[in-house]
């Protein structure tokens, strides 16, 4: 694998992903929002002697999502993208604390537009680049697909996500799939108790690199799978 884009990469899942590829000795295309958080993830990239590309982008933004793949497209020796992470996400509020009935209408609107018109933007944008064999993967959870009191639009922003990849699957020669990260701790989840970023970056190396095709694409591969397939 030559090059890489994760979106969401300035913390959390996003940089433990970016920096566990990076590792491996992908070239590393990031985006997010905050810029200079995002150079921070570079430079600690680049200071463990990996490659990364630095790229402030809005997934909402189809044009700045475009750009972000035609720079990844040239970013790498090879040229084209092999991996896609499309990770950048949002919740408004605290989780298991916002109910669907007290939602806000912006905020219904603003989760779906970033957790599901966002992966639907990176893939579709990155579909021009993609290099044979290429994959892409959505993290997500069981909240998806097991109605949970409290999670309001983030839950319906998830089970979305989850009915693109499974589209895309359907329609591209490439790989596209769900990983179910189970309960990670980052600041998206508001700290909730759980497995470290870095423990589950492992399992995107593993599923973009190792993990047959069939078991993972247009599927949701948990971490029971991916235990199982790396003993």
């Amino acid at each position: 694998m030559d090059t890489a884009v994760v979106t969401g990469a300035s913390r959390g899942v996003g940089e433990a992903v970016a920096r566990r590829f990076a590792a491996e000795g992908v070239h590393v295309v990031l985006c997010a929002r905050d810029a200079e958080e995002l150079d921070a993830v570079a430079g600690k990239v680049s200071a463990a002697g990996g490659a990364a590309t630095a790229m402030r982008a809005d997934v909402r933004d189809e044009y700045d999502v475009e750009r972000l793949m035609e720079t990844a497209a040239r970013a790498g020796e090879t040229g084209g993208i092999d991996c896609v992470v499309a990770n950048a996400g949002v919740y408004h509020g605290a989780p298991g604390e916002t109910p669907l009935d007290e939602e806000s209408y912006s905020g219904f609107d603003d989760t779906l537009r970033v957790n599901v018109r966002g992966v639907f933007t990176t893939i579709r944008e990155a579909v021009p680049h993609l290099t044979e064999g290429a994959r892409a993967f959505v993290p997500s959870g069981a909240v998806a697909r097991e109605a949970k009191s409290g999670f309001g639009a983030y839950a319906v922003s998830k089970a979305g996500a989850e009915a693109v990849v499974r589209q895309f699957a359907a329609e591209l020669d490439a790989v596209v799939g769900v990983l179910d990260l189970g309960q990670v701790e980052t600041e998206l989840t508001n700290h909730m108790q759980g497995r470290a970023p870095e423990d589950v970056a492992p399992m995107f190396w593993w599923a973009a690199t190792a993990a047959d095709a069939g078991t993972v694409d247009g599927e949701v591969v948990g971490l029971g799978e991916w235990k199982r397939a790396t003993r």
